[in-house]
């Protein structure tokens, strides 16, 4: 990469949620921006962590026993191996870093391909 990374040029590429964009790679993981709204399925992560940075908006991260409001700015780690769900009621625009190749879903019978997009 040669140049800044504009999030918001970004962001207004595109309009569908919980499918993340790759703006960049960082030392073998994904950099990726994505759209939440609604309920995304609870699932868990065995082999890494879950990185989440609020850009604009809120959203919650569910746990089967309690719930934490992440606002912008702020960021959210998730440990490996805990179950976990990422709720919005309203849009939420997010940064995420993934290992290449991580299923968004993680072990979740849902589980959601690994494939995803440069932008």
């Amino acid at each position: 990469m040669v140049k800044a990374v504009n999030l918001n040029e970004k962001l207004a590429q595109f309009s569908e949620h919980w499918s993340p964009k790759i703006v960049a790679e960082y030392n073998g993981n994904d950099v990726m921006v994505v759209k939440f709204k609604g309920e995304f399925p609870f699932h868990s992560h065995a082999e890494t962590d879950d990185f989440f940075l609020v850009l604009e908006g809120k959203m919650t991260m569910e746990y089967r026993d309690r719930t934490i409001s992440v606002g912008p700015g702020e960021l959210f780690i998730v440990p490996k191996g805990i179950e976990h769900r990422p709720v919005a009621e309203e849009e939420v625009k997010v940064l995420l870093i993934e290992p290449k190749g991580e299923p968004n879903s993680g072990d979740s019978t849902e589980r959601a391909p690994a494939v995803k997009e440069w932008i």
